[in-house]
């Protein structure tokens, strides 16, 4: 997973543009863990994103049919998105999966509980006028 968070983060050089971007991220999270899904969320990503240059705001949701949180997290440009170190995601990652083990009785560095299913980054579209 943290992989997977690493490719997302890290910037490739002939793709950098200044066009708001959303990242798409699809996480399992079970029923009976979606309260623990929040409160992790809450107590380590929103604050970290809060402090990133280009972060917009995101919107969370959870699809009870398929047990999956759906995250979109807007950023102002995807060259403020990439630019921010793959450290730092891993290190906030890191805490993200240590509180979720930790709260369900489990060792902090336990494999993780809410397993990346997919990532995606969606571009801002505008329709042309009539």
């Amino acid at each position: 997973m943290l992989a997977m968070l690493v490719t997302l983060f890290t910037p490739a050089a002939d793709a950098m543009t200044a066009d708001p971007a959303v990242e798409l991220l699809r996480l399992a999270v079970p029923a009976p863990q979606r309260q623990l899904w929040l409160e992790a969320e809450a107590r380590t990503w929103q604050p970290w994103l809060e402090q990133q240059t280009g972060f917009l705001g995101r919107d969370l949701y959870w699809d009870p049919v398929g047990e999956q949180g759906v995250l979109l997290i807007r950023w102002a440009s995807r060259d403020q998105w990439k630019a921010i170190p793959a450290e730092s995601v891993e290190r906030v990652q890191a805490d993200f999966e240590a509180f979720t083990n930790t709260a369900l009785g489990r060792p902090p560095m336990a494999t993780a509980v809410f397993p990346l299913v997919e990532e995606r980054e969606l571009r801002q579209q505008t329709l042309p006028t009539p």
